[in-house]
């Protein structure tokens, strides 16, 4: 099935770029590091990758997909402690992988359609358009903390020319969908 350019571009963010530079961002970082909080009203980044793992799941893969969330949100925030980095990374590609699997199911004629999520009204168009403009925030965070806390580890582009060129592979990613 052929699907427009809305529904390809935001599998490419959610199931690729966006996990992509999480992960690389954060490869050479610790479980202590991953938890700590710069402060105490901020969220480590241990806690927006379980933050991104719930949202992704909650929004796409059981209100768009239509199975049961039993979602605790305020947990993915208390948490200070307990998941390894691999164990974060590992839920958050189960969440993409698993919306990405729901996004390629849909039509154009599905994003339409009327659902509800966290008590809310929306269509399928508006909750994915807020899940990944959501997922680009965090990961804009996640990045940012990275390098704070190790400074120049954090590399995506080379300026080629006057034109950033990804690093991470993303130009061949882009072609093939």
């Amino acid at each position: 099935m052929t699907q427009s350019p809305f529904l390809e571009r935001s599998r490419y963010y959610l199931a690729y770029e966006y996990p992509t530079k999480i992960r690389l961002a954060v490869e050479n970082l610790d479980d202590a590091v991953m938890w700590k909080r710069p402060n105490e009203e901020s969220n480590s980044i241990a806690n927006l990758l379980l933050h991104l793992a719930g949202n992704v799941r909650e929004w796409i893969v059981c209100g768009i997909g239509g199975t049961f969330s039993d979602r605790n949100r305020a947990s993915e925030f208390a948490a200070k402690e307990g998941f390894t980095r691999p164990q974060l990374l590992s839920a958050l590609t189960e969440s993409v992988l698993g919306a990405d699997k729901v996004l390629g199911s849909l039509s154009d004629s599905d994003l339409e359609k009327e659902i509800t999520i966290q008590g809310r009204d929306t269509t399928v168009f508006a909750a994915i358009y807020h899940v990944v403009e959501h997922f680009s925030m965090h990961t804009g965070q996640i990045i940012m903390l990275a390098k704070i806390y190790r400074p120049g580890s954090v590399h995506f582009y080379e300026n080629a020319g006057g034109i950033a060129v990804p690093v991470w592979g993303g130009t061949e990613r882009m072609k093939s969908i």
